[in-house]
C-alpha cells in the first residue's frame, strides 16, 4: 500500500510540473497512472487483489463514487440539462436505457454461464460515458457546440441514473439462491431510493438555499463556500446511510438540489477544491485499474465471446440507441454519428467493477474483472486516438 502512494504521488507530481506539454502532447494522465499501476502491482507480486477485495477498498469505492455523482450532477450550466433539454432527455432517458437493453441482450448470448444479475452488473459498467480518457474531446473547438454540451449533460447524469440500477442488480447478484429473492429485493429498492431522493434533495437544496441566505448576509467567505461543496455530498451519503437508504442516489439528487438551488457569484470557483479532491480519487482509480489489468490477466480467460461483446460495448451498444433516440431531433446525420461515437468510458466504470468485484465470488468476479479493463483501456485508445480524428474529420466536411 504504501509502495503504490508513492508511486500515485510521484506520477502526480511529474504531472503538476509538465501539465501543459503533457496535454499538448496528448498525454493523459489517466494512461500514464494505468501504466504505473500495472508496474506496482507486478513488482509487489499481486498484492493490490486482497486489498481490492476489503470492507476498507469497498468503503472507500463507495466513497469516491458518491463525490463523483455530486461533481458530475454540478457539472452542468444553462439550466438542469444544459442548453438543449429536449436533446438531452433523449439522450439520458431513451438512448441510455436501450444502451442498458442492447448490453444485457448481448452479455445474455456472448457470456454464457453468467446469470441475468451478473450481465445487468457488467451492462452498468460499460455502458456510462465520461471524458477523463478524452478530455479533449470535450473542450475541440472543432467539434459543434451543441454536440460538446450535450455530451457534457450526459457524462453528467448518465453514472447517476445507473447507480441503483447497479445498486439493485449487486444485490440480486448477492442473493441470487433464494427463491422471491427479485420480489423482495425490488420491495427493498423502492423506499431505500424514495428515501435516498428525499434525502438527497433536501441535504443538496438545504444546503444551497442556507448558503444564499449566509452569502447576503455576509458569513460567508471564498474559502468556506469551497468546504461547504465538500461537506454536501459528504453529510448526504453518511446520512443516507444511517436512515438505510441509497446513498448513491441520494448523492447524486444532492448534487442536483445543490445546483438548482445554489446562487453563488461564481458557481465555477465554489466548485474548485471538490473538482481537485474529484481529480485525485479519480487518479487513484486509473492507478489501481492498471494494477486490475494484471490480476484480470492472470486469473481470467480472455474468450472470444468476451472480445466481441466489449467492442460491441464501445461502438454499436451506444451508437445504435443515439441514433435512434435522436431521430427526428433536428440534428443532422453528422452530428448523430459523432453523439454515439464520442462516448468514451472511465472512472464510473472503474469504480462500479471494483465494488462489484468486491461484493461477487468465484470466477465471475474475474469476468467482471476482465471486462472493465478490455472496455476502459479500449477506450482510452478507440476514443483517446478516434476522438481528435473525428473532430478532423468533422472540421474537413464542413469546411468542404
Amino acid at each position: 500500500m504504501l509502495l503504490s502512494i508513492v508511486a500515485i504521488s510521484m506520477v502526480l507530481a511529474a504531472w503538476a510540473l509538465t501539465a501543459r506539454r503533457l496535454e499538448a502532447l496528448r498525454v493523459s494522465t489517466p494512461l500514464l497512472l494505468v501504466v504505473v499501476g500495472a508496474v506496482v502491482e507486478y513488482t509487489t507480486h499481486g498484492t493490490l487483489a486482497d486489498t481490492l477485495n476489503s470492507e476498507t477498498a469497498e468503503h472507500a469505492a463507495q466513497i469516491i463514487l458518491a463525490v463523483l455523482l455530486f461533481v458530475d450532477a454540478n457539472a452542468i450550466r444553462s439550466g438542469l440539462l444544459g442548453a438543449y433539454p429536449r436533446s438531452a432527455t433523449r439522450l439520458l432517458f431513451l438512448a441510455l436505457p436501450l444502451s442498458l437493453g442492447m448490453a444485457v441482450a448481448l452479455g445474455l448470448w456472448l457470456l454464457p454461464g453468467l446469470s441475468w444479475p451478473i450481465v445487468l452488473i457488467i451492462a452498468c459498467i460499460v455502458v456510462p460515458i465520461d471524458f477523463a480518457p478524452a478530455p479533449s474531446a470535450i473542450r475541440d473547438g472543432q467539434l459543434p457546440g451543441r454536440v460538446r454540451k450535450l455530451l457534457n449533460v450526459e457524462a453528467g447524469y448518465n453514472d447517476g441514473i445507473v447507480s441503483p440500477i447497479f445498486v439493485f442488480a449487486l444485490a440480486m447478484a448477492d442473493h441470487q439462491d433464494g427463491a422471491d429473492t427479485f420480489a423482495e429485493q425490488l420491495r427493498a429498492a423502492v423506499p431505500e431510493a424514495v428515501l435516498a431522493i428525499v434525502v438527497g434533495l433536501c441535504v443538496g437544496g438545504g444546503l444551497a438555499v442556507a448558503a444564499n441566505a449566509a452569502d447576503r448576509a455576509g458569513l460567508t467567505t471564498r474559502q468556506s463556500g469551497r468546504v461547504l461543496v465538500v461537506a454536501a455530498p459528504a453529510l448526504a451519503y453518511t446520512l443516507s446511510l444511517v436512515v438505510d437508504a441509497n446513498g448513491f442516489v441520494a448523492a447524486f439528487l444532492c448534487g442536483i438540489g445543490y445546483h438548482v438551488f445554489r446562487h453563488a457569484a461564481d458557481p465555477e470557483e465554489q466548485l474548485e477544491l471538490l473538482d481537485d479532491i474529484g481529480f485525485l480519487l479519480t487518479s487513484a482509480m486509473w492507478f489501481v485499474l492498471g494494477g486490475v489489468a494484471l490480476i484480470a490477466y492472470w486469473r481470467a480467460d480472455l474468450t472470444v465471446g468476451i472480445v466481441v461483446f466489449c467492442l460491441l460495448a464501445l461502438t454499436v451498444v451506444r451508437m445504435l440507441p443515439v441514433e435512434i433516440a435522436m431521430l427526428k431531433s433536428g440534428f443532422p446525420w453528422s452530428e448523430r454519428l459523432l453523439l454515439g461515437w464520442l462516448g468514451p468510458r472511465g472512472a464510473s466504470s472503474i469504480v462500479f467493477g471494483l465494488l462489484a468485484f468486491n461484493v461477487i465470488d468465484g470466477s465471475e468476479e474475474n469476468t467482471i474483472l476482465l471486462i472493465l479493463v478490455v472496455v476502459v483501456l479500449g477506450s482510452v485508445v478507440v476514443h483517446g486516438i478516434g476522438a481528435p480524428a473525428a473532430a478532423r474529420a468533422f472540421a474537413r466536411a464542413r469546411s468542404e
